[in-house]
């Protein structure tokens, strides 16, 4: 591809997601060229993948080009620099790598948002505060048997760690509850007061993508939320 086209085709792809929202990342402008697949980056996040560059598709030296373009196109257009953090969903929330030689401003670069100018500086300070916090873990219910690398047991839900998949119990996440999804109201109000939570997902053969099953939380925070509900619900 010549460098016309793939400047054109990162331009489109950062002018559609700053349409959808009031800031573009890397990654945004990744799955917009669609050389990161959603399950891709899935696995990066829940800290399966070394690093994000691993699992995109396209040659270094064009994912490099196109990170440059990005970066000009945001100048341009007057866009505020934000670096963001990025953990793992893990217990140990540990920071994510993106680039295979993890050098300070490639990483720097990709951790960058670019915000839209015509947020007050109020907005932008409340939106850097919601992108860095760490995310909620991430259980998975399996469609496969497994055994879990710590105790050799198994279990309906897993959590993956650097070993492999890993039981609740040796996760110490069994004390939590399963609270499926459909009541949004009583999730919000759960996840708000639990101190440790996890959302469940399922991979979806025909979607071939992870599905939000529901979220586990602790029982008192579910207790507490249900007694909470308005009269409303």
């Amino acid at each position: 591809m010549g460098g016309a086209a793939l400047e054109q085709r990162v331009e489109r792809a950062a002018e559609a997601a700053l349409a959808e929202q009031p800031y573009v990342s890397a990654i945004d402008v990744l799955l917009g060229l669609g050389w990161l697949a959603p399950t891709h980056l899935d696995e990066w996040r829940q800290g399966r993948v070394q690093c994000l560059e691993r699992v995109v598709q396209a040659s270094l030296p064009k994912l490099s080009t196109a990170m440059r373009v990005f970066r000009r196109w945001a100048q341009r257009r007057g866009l505020v620099p934000s670096e963001t953090g990025y953990v793992a969903r893990t217990r140990d929330r540990r920071a994510l790598r993106f680039s295979v030689s993890g050098a300070t401003e490639i990483e720097r670069a990709y951790r960058t948002h670019w915000v839209s100018p015509e947020l007050s500086a109020a907005k932008r300070e409340r939106l850097a505060e919601r992108q860095g916090r760490p995310p909620d873990l991430v259980v998975i219910s399996p469609l496969k048997d497994w055994t879990c690398t710590t105790c050799s047991g198994t279990g309906d839900l897993l959590i993956m760690q650097d070993t492999g998949p890993v039981c609740l119990r040796c996760a110490a996440l069994d004390h939590l509850v399963f609270l499926p999804s459909g009541d949004a109201g009583l999730t919000r109000r759960a996840h708000r007061t639990s101190e440790l939570s996890a959302v469940v997902v399922r991979f979806s053969r025909s979607r071939k993508r992870y599905e939000r099953q529901g979220l586990l939380v602790e029982s008192a925070a579910l207790a507490q939320a249900q007694q909470s509900r308005p009269a409303a619900d």
